[in-house]
C-alpha cells in the first residue's frame, strides 16, 4: 500500500502515459511469446528490450531534478517507441504478426508518443516562462 509520500517519490506511478506504456508492453510480450523460437530470441528479445525501455525511461525521467533532464529521458522513450514499432513492422513483413494486432499496438504507441510530446511541450513552455520571468 502506498501513502502520499511514496506517491511523490514515485510520481510516475500515477501518470497515464506510464500506465499506457505498461499495458502495451504486456501485449508486446504476448506477441513475442508466440513467435517461432529462432525469432523469439533474436528480434523478439530486442522488441521486448525496447518496449521495456519506453517504460523505464518514463520512470527514470520523472525522478530528474530539471525539466531539461526529464525531457531527455522522454526523448529516449520516444526513440524506444520507434525501435519497438520498427521491430513489430518487421514481424508483420515476415508474416509473424497479424495486421490487426500490429495496428492495435501501433495505435497505442502513437497515443503514448503524443502524450510524451505533450509532456515535452509543457516542459518547454515552463522553461520559456521561467526564462521570461528573469
Amino acid at each position: 500500500m502506498t501513502n502520499d509520500r511514496d506517491k511523490k517519490l514515485f510520481k510516475f506511478l500515477d501518470w497515464e502515459v506510464y500506465k499506457d506504456a505498461q499495458d502495451v508492453f504486456i501485449e508486446v510480450v504476448q506477441i513475442v511469446r508466440k513467435l517461432p523460437q529462432d525469432l523469439r530470441y533474436t528480434l523478439g528479445s530486442q522488441i521486448i528490450r525496447s518496449g521495456l525501455s519506453v517504460i523505464l525511461n518514463i520512470a527514470e525521467g520523472s525522478g530528474r531534478l530539471t525539466d531539461k533532464e526529464m525531457s531527455r529521458f522522454f526523448d529516449i522513450s520516444l526513440g524506444s517507441i520507434n525501435e519497438t514499432v520498427a521491430g513489430l513492422d518487421c514481424l508483420l513483413k515476415l508474416d509473424c504478426l497479424e495486421e490487426a494486432i500490429f495496428q492495435r499496438v501501433f495505435q497505442k504507441y502513437k497515443s503514448i508518443s503524443r502524450q510524451l510530446g505533450g509532456f515535452k511541450k509543457k516542459l518547454t513552455r515552463d522553461q520559456l516562462q521561467m526564462a521570461n520571468n528573469y
